[in-house]
């Protein structure tokens, strides 16, 4: 009899397990910032240059999602939550695509266009955030995360420089003579 407990119990262990691991395994895919289809959109991304175009295009809408929520006469309930929320998720997707180009370098893969988008698009996001850093209604609500994504952009743009001129130029073709 406790042979068929320890068996019962063993069994329902290993089930239960079964069930969860999945489950898990793909929590840890997804980031927390990501809808579900941008999550799918990043898992069929297969290389770095596509995932880091990806990743800046995201960080772009969390930050004009950010804005337009500042700006909105009629503000929702958990605004500074939704707020820092925005911003985090904007400093996640540009901290992840540093990240794609630490494992492209890592890889060799050539990310120069990527590279000079982002560059483009995070002095951009720059410019919006040290204005945004000048003050505003609620401020005090979001400036220590503001001033963190302000930083996390500094350190992305950093990367994305450090990488272009550690690229070696692209070949030149010669005309045959």
């Amino acid at each position: 009899m406790p042979r068929l407990l320890f068996l019962l119990s063993l069994f329902a262990l290993l089930m239960s397990t079964a069930f969860v691991a999945p489950h898990a395994a793909t929590q840890e895919e997804k980031k927390d910032y990501l809808t579900e289809n941008e999550a799918d959109k990043i898992r069929d991304a297969t290389l770095p240059p596509d995932r880091i175009r990806l990743f800046v295009s995201f960080a772009d809408d969390r930050l004009k999602k950010f804005q337009y929520e500042l700006a909105r006469t009629t503000p929702e309930g958990r605004r500074a939550e939704i707020l820092n929320s925005l911003l985090n998720a904007y400093s996640g997707c540009m901290d992840d695509a540093a990240d794609q180009i630490a494992l492209a370098r890592e890889k060799q893969i050539d990310i120069r266009g990527p590279l000079k988008m982002m560059q483009s698009k995070g002095k951009e996001f720059l410019e919006t955030l040290q204005k945004l850093d000048k003050g505003g209604p609620e401020y005090d609500t979001y400036k220590e995360t503001l001033q963190d994504a302000i930083e996390g952009t500094k350190d992305a743009l950093a990367d994305a420089d450090n990488a272009a001129k550690e690229l070696t130029p692209a070949p030149v073709r010669r005309k045959p003579s």
